[in-house]
């Protein structure tokens, strides 16, 4: 094997589980032979992959359509895609393109004629969110609260309402028509794809990046305190108001002086005004906030800190929490598990399916009475927390980049 190989995405210049896939394929090509060339519409820039993930992509081949980097109209990026593909494909000669967002359709008989092969990794199939006829599911863009949240108010609806109505014309129609490989990375994500397209995708798991460490011994059941640990971005989709109006009160009345942390990125307006209801829907409810860890609070909520605080802090807890409904992945919930942390967390989406199998390796709810059951035996059970314990860890040995790499390569050895 060898040559080039096109690793084509939106935007690679901020962390995420996307960027992570992106990031784990490009060194999956490297060490089967190949050159990754990293493409994007705008400026690829991977500073920052090695603190996000522990992956160096520095210095492989970068290919853009424009030199500027991302100031606004993020999403509109995709409709730039078939052209990326295009020029990085033409520049370098590369006949193969391992892409995660379906928006190629301008370039299809271009990768046709070509002979180039195509490998598509789906994260959520878009059609499920613009298509009416997937409503009720909860998924459709006017049911997601993750969308009605960011924009559903002027201007942004504007904004949205244009990008759904462009969408389907730079949106292919099957992949499975096109692409040599089509893989999705949980098996719940894989059965939406089948309903869309008909076909399922191979599941490929989001690898844990090599710099999360995998406790081997997590500290001891009697070590820890009674403290509950969430993790993710300050928005509206991660139900943190929920929990501390629905879960909490509930939880201290079963287990007194429960404490909660919750760990978010808060970067944006929109984060920040959330965080901002969080504190005040905790002080409505008569809890102590706090914005640092090292002061006596029963709600902490942490913005942007520093993995060394939140690991310490998972490490001192009994329980990890997800509430998110329908989390396609759930890369927190997976780096809970590498901290030997049991997980409680919603019965839906690909955490549910893949992380915790159904109930295999997590505790799972969907009502705020049984989160708390869950959550109280965690807190009281030493054998039930030893036994959940040592599951995560098990789960998280499997989701490493090493097998990841494996796979992958597996899978690709097969069509190229």
């Amino acid at each position: 094997m060898g040559g080039y190989v096109v690793v084509a995405r939106r935007y690679w210049n901020r962390p995420g589980g996307g960027g992570a896939v992106c990031a784990a394929s490009a060194y999956t090509f490297d060490v089967m032979g190949f050159t990754p060339v990293l493409a994007s519409p705008v400026r690829v820039d991977v500073g920052g992959y090695v603190d996000w993930f522990g992956i160096d992509l520095s210095r492989y081949p970068k290919v853009s359509l424009y030199s500027v980097g991302l100031r606004a109209f993020g999403i509109y990026l995709r409709f730039l895609m078939g052209e990326t593909i295009r020029r990085a494909v033409e520049r370098f000669g590369a006949h193969i393109v391992f892409v995660d967002d379906g928006t190629y359709k301008p370039v299809e008989g271009f990768i046709v004629k070509s002979g180039t092969k195509l490998i598509e990794y789906i994260h959520f199939p878009h059609e499920v969110s613009i298509d009416k006829k997937f409503k009720g599911l909860g998924l459709h863009y006017e049911e997601d609260p993750y969308v009605l949240e960011r924009y559903s108010r002027f201007p942004l609806n504007i904004y949205w309402k244009i990008y759904v109505k462009l969408l389907p014309r730079y949106l292919r129609e099957n992949p499975f028509q096109i692409a040599s490989l089509v893989l999705a990375n949980s098996r719940w994500t894989a059965n939406l794809a089948k309903m869309v397209y008909g076909e399922s995708p191979e599941v490929l798991n989001p690898p844990i990046a090599p710099n999360v460490e995998i406790v081997e011994k997590p500290r001891e059941f009697s070590e820890r305190e009674n403290a509950v640990v969430m993790l993710g971005r300050f928005s509206e989709e991660k139900r943190y108001h929920w929990v501390i109006e629905e879960v909490l009160p509930r939880l201290r009345r079963e287990v007194p002086n429960t404490k909660l942390y919750i760990f978010g990125g808060a970067k944006t307006k929109t984060a920040l005004n959330y965080l901002t209801r969080l504190e005040k829907i905790a002080t409505k409810n008569e809890f102590k906030t706090s914005r640092v860890v090292d002061v006596d609070a029963d709600v902490y909520l942490i913005p942007d800190a520093p993995r060394k605080t939140i690991n310490a802090v998972m490490d001192r807890a009994k329980v990890f929490l997800h509430a998110t409904v329908n989390e396609h992945w759930g890369i927190a919930v997976a780096e809970a598990m590498a901290r030997g942390l049991p997980v409680v967390l919603h019965k839906s989406g690909g955490a549910w399916s893949d992380l915790a199998e159904e109930g295999a390796y997590a505790l799972g709810y969907t009502n705020s009475e049984e989160a708390v059951e869950a959550i109280s035996k965690l807190l009281t059970d030493e054998g039930m927390w030893k036994t959940l314990s040592a599951k995560a860890v098990e789960k998280a040995k499997n989701l490493t980049l090493e097998k990841f790499v494996e796979k992958l390569s597996n899978m690709l050895t097969r069509v190229l």
